[in-house]
């Protein structure tokens, strides 16, 4: 496995010495209590209280001022004191820089809830998934073959964090993928799985000329179409339901397919035949277009690690089979399809995505 610096000198040694392997080990044998109990602390108020008074509060003040018994201030803020999201000094309890990021960054919001309300229950079977190639863990959601079939169907929260993780991350790049879309002329733009189609809106407003077709899911079109109805553009938005790892006949005569955060979707095979297919909807010269986020062209080691982790909420629960890919492994299975990545530009949108512009050799 090629990995660039920092990654290759991160993942290249064993750097704890042998009390910090061991405390290591320990943070991984109970984490899920200390997930459960910083997710407490950030929804009783206690974080927010901690903030609320830089000069520190007492154990009692804290169970004052969020309602919560003594005992319940007790046991999470001690807990939370071994986690590092709060220290004491004398009878005093402050928050940590750890826990300033869990009650005030969006992201790590975003990824808490999503961990929580999407992931938590059905990652009891992952060794399920793991033996069986299927999502074992998608059961605690609903009963459906992915969890694509059931995203109009899942019951809050689960429903509004699933989509809050997706657009998070995506809807951050769109502004600066949108100019290397148009960086050449489009006149019909093929959207594979373009899910809510809030980017098929960003391009309609972008270039007044285009025709967006949204390929997905019949219904995840349907959630489409209504959230265009009514805006600006949503005329040259048209639908075609497919199911990309059942049909092949795919619509044609495109400049540029647009594929965003789509092929991790997908096995390692199911990808080769979905860009094999996606290359008779090409006109002469089109470009196939992939926004992914790619776990080893991160620009820190932070946006690695959840990467390597989401891979696993794609094992458990969303298909059984795909990943966060790195770069050479999407890249091997473009060129064996017969394409070629004329440009690869990086931190696309300040979340670490990474958008290829292929071509057909």
């Amino acid at each position: 496995m090629k990995l660039d610096s920092p990654l290759k000198e991160k993942y290249g040694k064993d750097r704890l010495n042998i009390l910090e392997a061991q405390r290591a080990a320990q943070e991984i044998a109970f984490a899920p209590i200390a997930f459960q109990a910083s997710r407490m602390m950030l929804k009783l108020g206690v974080f927010q209280a901690l903030k609320d008074n830089p000069d520190g509060l007492t154990m009692e003040q804290i169970a004052e001022k969020t309602n919560i018994s003594k005992y319940a201030a007790k046991v999470l803020v001690e807990a939370s004191l071994s986690i590092g999201t709060v220290i004491v000094k004398d009878d005093l309890f402050f928050l940590t820089k750890t826990g300033w990021y869990l009650l005030t960054d969006k992201m790590t919001r975003v990824n808490m809830d999503f961990v929580n309300d999407v992931n938590y229950l059905g990652f009891f079977n992952l060794e399920e998934s793991l033996k069986e190639g299927r999502p074992a863990g998608l059961k605690a959601l609903g009963d459906w073959p992915t969890v694509y079939e059931g995203l109009k169907y899942l019951d809050e929260p689960a429903k509004s964090s699933w989509f809050a993780f997706d657009h998070f991350y995506s809807d951050n790049s769109f502004d600066e993928a949108l100019k290397i879309v148009f960086s050449k002329p489009v006149a019909k733009l093929l959207d594979v799985g373009g899910n809510t189609g809030k980017f098929s809106l960003k391009c309609v407003a972008f270039n007044d000329v285009v025709n967006v077709t949204v390929m997905d899911l019949p219904g995840q079109l349907d959630m489409l179409k209504e959230n265009i109805k009514g805006n600006i553009g949503a005329e040259r938005i048209s639908t075609c339901p497919r199911n990309v790892l059942r049909d092949d006949d795919y619509p044609q005569g495109f400049d540029a397919i647009w594929m965003s955060q789509f092929l991790d979707c997908f096995s390692e095979e199911q990808i080769l035949r979905i860009v094999s297919n996606a290359k008779h909807s090409l006109n002469k010269g089109g470009r196939l277009i992939i926004m992914e986020n790619l776990w080893d062209k991160q620009q820190y080691e932070t946006a690695t690690y959840c990467l390597t982790m989401t891979s696993l909420y794609f094992t458990a629960i969303a298909n059984g089979n795909s990943k966060m890919y790195h770069s050479q492994d999407l890249i091997s299975i473009l060129e064996k399809a017969g394409y070629k990545v004329a440009a690869m530009h990086t931190n696309v949108g300040g979340y670490g995505h990474t958008i290829l512009e292929c071509i057909v050799c």
